[in-house]
């Protein structure tokens, strides 16, 4: 079977990434890396493969059948765009775009081509998300009715001290960490239609928020809490109960999701089943059944290689599409503009903001 060249654009810390699980997969083969970069010669020197200064001089010399964009957010939507021109398939990391309106115009561009486009939003490829869909669309905890989340963990003084501008607005928890819950959210409760938000700096006393409290609305009537922290010393967060990032201390008795339906509730990542037998027995005075849903835990970064393999073969349609992650871009802007405003916010795509 013939290997699928793949090259990678930026050879940061999320490229280097991807560069390793391209070469240790039989599917794909490393074609090139793309970075202007002083650093990355070393790197494509070490791995043995062209280093290109622009998407424009790879384009002119090969065209590999996909291409990772793990560049810095202002330039995804240009290359995405230069990918298309290409006739070639691409991952861009998330998000999508650094603004909504860049955002709309890739995906204007991306629905009127031919050419496959995934947001690497590899959560959405982890088998735990997988097995509590399915556990959900099997209807076994019945009609959803809320879900109450959290992202807490707590953020070292040297993360800050790194680069002053996570001090700064835009440097918090909403942008740099909410849209990976708003994708999970998403995709397990359905689309969010409304956000209201409470932010807060008391704790660090930065000009950016530090803990944010959201309210949710979803478009099947279900409601949903969220709090989000990056000075909370716990570990109700998706990096410390997944297990799917060695790098992170975890810990398998913590959820960060609790969804709750009409006939029980889900657990995640516990896969924690409280369920009723049958609906005349709904009841708090009675038990519930209980139960652990059994999940093989793999990396997603792995998972989405595969998926991005597939989806250039024509095996499969991209999990998370262009307008899939505009439309987590647009709930995370909508959490941030009702922090500030202390408006409730429609996140609808046809919405007029």
């Amino acid at each position: 079977m013939r290997q699928l060249q793949l090259a990678v654009a930026g050879a940061g810390i999320i490229g280097r990434r991807h560069i390793e699980l391209i070469q240790q997969n039989p599917r794909c083969k490393l074609a090139a890396i793309i970075d202007p970069g002083p650093a990355a010669s070393e790197i494509a020197h070490r791995v043995e493969v062209p280093l290109y200064p622009s998407l424009a001089a790879l384009f002119a010399a090969v065209r590999p059948d996909g291409v990772v964009l793990a560049t810095p957010n202002q330039l995804h939507v240009d290359q995405a765009v230069a990918c298309i021109a290409a006739g070639t398939a691409a991952l861009i990391e998330k998000p999508v775009a650094h603004t909504l309106d860049e955002g709309e115009r890739l995906r204007v561009a991306a629905d009127g081509a031919s050419v496959p486009l995934l947001v690497g939003h590899h959560r959405a490829h982890s088998p735990i998300l997988a097995k509590a869909r399915e556990i959900i669309g099997e209807g076994r905890i019945g009609r959803i009715v809320g879900v109450m989340g959290s992202a807490t963990f707590f953020k070292p003084d040297d993360y800050f001290e790194a680069a002053q501008w996570r001090r700064e607005p835009g440097g918090g928890p909403i942008l740099i960490n909410m849209i990976h819950e708003i994708g999970n959210l998403r995709s397990l409760c359905g689309e969010i239609v409304a956000v209201q938000a409470f932010a807060s700096n008391a704790a660090r006393g930065f000009a950016v928020e530090d803990t944010v409290s959201v309210n949710l609305r979803f478009e099947n009537g279900a409601l949903g809490t969220f709090l989000l922290s990056d000075t909370a010393a716990c570990a109700r967060s998706w990096e410390q109960t997944s297990r799917e990032n060695t790098s992170y201390a975890s810990y398998g008795d913590e959820d960060c999701y609790v969804i709750a339906g009409d006939m029980g509730s889900l657990s995640v990542p516990t896969m924690r089943l409280k369920t009723y037998a049958r609906k005349e027995d709904r009841s708090w005075w009675k038990p519930f059944d209980t139960t652990v849903a059994h999940v093989e835990r793999t990396d997603p970064l792995e998972r989405q290689l595969e998926h991005f393999c597939d989806v250039i073969e024509g095996r499969a349609q991209p999990l998370v599409t262009v307008r899939d992650g505009l439309q987590n871009l647009r709930v995370v802007e909508a959490i941030a503009e009702s922090a500030r405003t202390g408006s409730i916010v429609d996140t609808r795509m046809n919405a007029a903001r």
